[in-house]
C-alpha cells in the first residue's frame, strides 16, 4: 500500500499536456487544500513533458519539478486512451526509479498515484499491485481522501456533506434502474416532421413539432470511436452513424471530432498524435457520415482556427443542426488551440456573423469552460448572459442556452437548478419577435461513475433534476444532450447510446409522472434563495462592465472584461500571465455552491468585488 499522506508532504499533480481533463485534478487540490495540505499543480512545461517522459530533456524537467519543489506524493492523470495512459505511466515509474527519485533510493517521492479510465486503472493494479493508489473519477471527497490515507474528519463538513435533494434523487435513479422499464422504451416516429431528414431539416422545425406532438425533448448524444488507424475510425463512425439511424431513438447527432480535426482540417497529420475523438479529415468524410446518419440531424465541434471556414464546410455537407462557440475558449488559455484569445474573439465573431445571415442556432459552449477553471457560480451566470447579448448583437435569432450540471461534481442538485434558472431569468430578457432562447441540459462532463450500473442511475436522477428547472413547462427543456453511462468508464458505441437515450426518456416521463401524483422532491425556498442572489449579483456584475468597458459586446470588450477579472478563472493552466487579475480569485465549494472568498476565508461580497474591479478596470484604461 502507498504510505499514508501527512500534512509534512507535498502532492504533486499533473497530467500531460494531451489531456485536457483538469476537472479530477482542480478536485482534488482544492479538496486536499481545504483539508490543510499543500499541492502543487505541474505548470504546461511539465504537462508537455509528460507526453514523452523517456526523453532526455523531458525526463530532466521532470526531475527539476519534484526536486525543486520537494514532491514526496506524485499524483499523475490520464483519462484518454487508458492504453496510451498506462504507457505513459510505466514509462514515468521507470524514470523516477533511474533517477533515484524515489525515496528508498534516497529521492523525496514516497507515493504515487494515477487516476484514470477504469481500464487504465485496471491495467495499473495488475503491473504494481498495492504499491499505486489508483482513482477511477467517481469518488467522492470522502472517499479520495481515504485512498490517500487521510482521515474525511480533516476536511470542513461543508466540502464533504450531501443535501437531501441528492440523496432522494438518488433514490429515484436506483428505482428506475432496478425496475428495469425503460428497457422498453421505443422510438417515436417524426417523420411527418416538415423537410424530415433532409437538407432542409432544421432544429427549430423539430423542437415546433415536439411542442404540437406533446413529444419528449430533442435528444442529442455525442459519439466518437477511437482507433489508432485513421481510415478505420471513420469507416466505424460511419457505421455507428447508420446503426443510430436505423433505431430511430437519436434526433441530433453530435460527432466526436479529433483535436487534429478541429486544429488541422484540410492538412497533413504525418507523425502528429491524434488526442482521440474521429480523426475526420475530408469533406468527403463528412458527406459520407450525413449521408450514412439519414434522417437524423448532426453537428460537431467548431474549429480552433479558420473557423468561419470550417463552419461553411459543415454547413455544405452535414447541414449542421446547430454552431456552438465557445469565444475566449479552444485558444491558447486552454491549449486548444493557436489562436490567441483576442484573435479567437474576432474569428468567432465574423462566424457569429455568418451563422447569422444564414438564420441557424448558436449554442455559446462557454459557461462549464469557466466552470473547470475553478470560477463562481454568479459568473457562470454572467458568462452565460454576456454570449447572449453578443449572440443578438450579432443578429443570431435561435439562442440555444446549454447548462452542464453537477460542474463541478459536487454541486448540490438545488444549486444546478437556481444557477440555470437564474441563467434563463437573465437571458429570456432579450427574447423578442426576433431572438428566441431555448434550453439544453447535460450531466456534467467529470459526474459518471466508472460502475455502470451506477453510472446508469446516475444518469437517470440528472435527467429528473432537468425536468426540476422548469417544473411548471412541460416543453422544458427543449433540448437533452444525453451523455452515455458509460462515460466514466469507456467510450460509448451504439448500443450503450440507445440505451442511454432510453434511460433518459423513461426518467423523464416516469419523474413527471410521480410528479402528477403529487410525489415531489420540493425544496423551492432555498433554490429561489439561491436563485435571486445569483440574479442580484449577476446583474451587478453586468451593469458595472457596461459602465466600466467600452464596447463590452465586441471582441475586445470581451477581452477586457475577462482581462480585468470580471470571469474569474482561478485555475486557469496557460497564459496566466497575461490574465493577472482573472486568476487571481481565490474560489471554495462550501455547500454544495462555488464562491469566491477573501483572504481571510469568508464569502466575498459582489459590493467588495465589484469596487475592486473598478479600481483595475481605471488602470487597464
Amino acid at each position: 500500500m502507498p504510505k499514508p499522506v501527512t500534512l509534512d508532504d507535498t502532492i504533486g499533480l499533473v497530467n500531460t499536456e494531451l489531456d485536457a481533463h483538469m476537472l479530477g485534478i482542480s478536485m482534488i487540490e482544492e479538496v486536499l487544500k481545504e483539508s490543510g495540505f499543500k499541492t502543487v499543480v505541474a505548470e504546461k512545461t511539465v504537462c508537455a513533458a509528460m507526453n514523452n517522459p523517456q526523453d532526455y530533456n523531458n525526463s530532466n524537467l521532470i526531475t527539476k519539478w519534484i526536486v525543486e519543489n520537494n514532491i514526496s506524493i506524485l499524483g499523475f492523470s490520464y483519462r484518454l486512451d487508458p492504453y496510451d495512459g498506462v504507457e505513459i505511466f510505466q514509462k514515468l515509474m521507470y524514470q523516477l526509479k533511474d533517477k533515484k527519485l524515489f525515496e528508498k533510493h534516497g529521492g523525496c517521492v514516497k507515493s504515487v498515484y494515477f487516476a484514470g479510465l477504469p481500464a487504465a486503472c485496471e491495467e495499473i493494479k495488475k503491473a504494481y499491485g498495492n504499491s499505486i493508489g489508483v482513482f477511477y473519477g467517481d469518488e467522492t471527497p470522502a472517499e479520495s481522501l481515504k485512498i490517500l490515507g487521510i482521515d474525511s474528519s480533516l476536511a470542513p463538513q461543508s466540502i464533504i456533506s450531501v443535501h437531501d435533494y441528492d440523496k432522494q434523487l438518488e433514490q429515484f435513479g436506483k428505482s428506475i434502474i432496478k425496475k428495469g422499464d425503460y428497457i422498453g422504451v421505443k422510438p417515436v416516429d417524426k417523420s411527418k416532421c416538415p423537410k424530415f431528414g433532409t437538407k432542409e431539416d432544421k432544429l427549430v422545425t423539430r423542437i415546433n413539432y415536439n411542442y404540437k406532438n406533446k413529444l419528449t425533448p430533442v435528444i442529442r448524444a455525442h459519439a466518437g470511436p477511437y482507433l489508432s488507424d485513421r481510415k478505420e475510425a471513420v469507416k466505424q463512425f460511419i457505421n455507428w452513424s447508420n446503426t443510430l439511424a436505423q433505431t430511430g431513438l437519436l434526433d441530433v447527432l453530435s460527432i466526436g471530432t479529433s483535436q487534429l480535426s478541429q486544429s488541422m482540417f484540410g492538412e497533413d497529420w504525418k507523425g502528429l498524435p491524434n488526442g482521440g475523438g474521429v480523426p475526420v479529415n475530408s469533406i468527403k468524410d463528412y458527406m459520407s457520415i450525413w449521408e450514412a446518419s439519414r434522417p437524423m440531424l448532426v453537428r460537431t465541434y467548431a474549429g480552433t482556427k479558420n473557423i468561419k471556414e470550417l463552419a461553411k464546410i459543415y454547413e455544405k455537407t452535414i447541414n449542421i443542426a446547430w454552431h456552438a462557440l465557445s469565444l475566449w475558449w479552444f485558444s491558447q488559455i486552454d491549449g486548444r488551440g493557436q489562436n490567441s484569445v483576442l484573435e479567437n474573439l474576432e474569428e468567432h465573431f465574423e462566424t457569429i456573423k455568418y451563422i447569422a445571415s444564414i438564420g441557424k442556432p448558436l449554442e455559446p459552449n462557454v459557461p462549464h469552460h469557466f466552470a473547470f477553471r475553478g470560477s463562481d457560480d454568479i459568473s457562470y451566470v454572467v458568462s452565460s448572459v454576456l454570449s447572449a447579448n453578443v449572440a443578438k448583437s450579432l443578429g443570431i435569432n435561435y439562442f440555444i442556452l446549454q447548462t452542464m450540471l453537477n460542474d463541478p461534481k459536487y454541486t448540490w442538485g438545488i444549486n444546478d437548478i437556481a444557477k440555470t434558472r437564474a441563467s434563463l431569468e437573465l437571458v429570456k430578457k432579450l427574447e423578442d419577435n426576433s431572438f428566441r432562447v431555448y434550453l439544453q441540459t447535460r450531466t456534467g462532463l467529470n459526474y459518471l461513475s466508472h460502475d455502470l450500473e451506477k453510472a446508469k442511475q446516475q444518469l437517470a436522477s440528472v435527467t429528473a433534476l432537468m425536468d426540476d428547472i422548469e417544473p411548471t413547462k412541460i416543453y422544458s427543456p427543449e433540448i437533452i444532450h444525453v451523455v452515455s453511462y458509460s462515460e466514466g468508464s469507456h467510450l460509448a458505441d451504439p448500443d450503450v447510446i440507445n440505451e442511454s437515450i432510453k434511460i433518459t426518456i423513461h426518467a423523464i416521463n416516469s419523474y413527471r409522472d410521480m410528479k402528477s401524483k403529487g410525489n415531489t422532491f420540493s425544496y423551492e425556498s432555498e433554490i429561489e434563495q439561491r436563485k435571486e442572489y445569483l440574479v442580484k449579483s449577476a446583474k451587478h456584475i453586468l451593469s458595472t462592465i457596461k459602465d466600466y468597458v467600452k464596447n463590452p459586446y465586441s471582441p475586445l470588450g470581451l477581452y477586457k472584461i475577462f482581462k480585468a477579472g470580471f470571469l474569474p478563472a482561478p485555475q486557469l493552466r496557460f497564459c496566466r500571465e497575461e490574465f493577472p487579475h482573472a486568476v487571481e480569485w481565490k474560489t471554495k465549494i462550501r455547500n454544495g455552491c462555488v464562491d469566491i472568498y477573501s483572504s481571510d476565508n469568508s464569502k466575498l461580497s459582489v459590493n467588495d468585488r465589484m469596487r475592486y474591479l473598478k479600481e483595475v478596470c481605471k488602470q487597464l484604461n
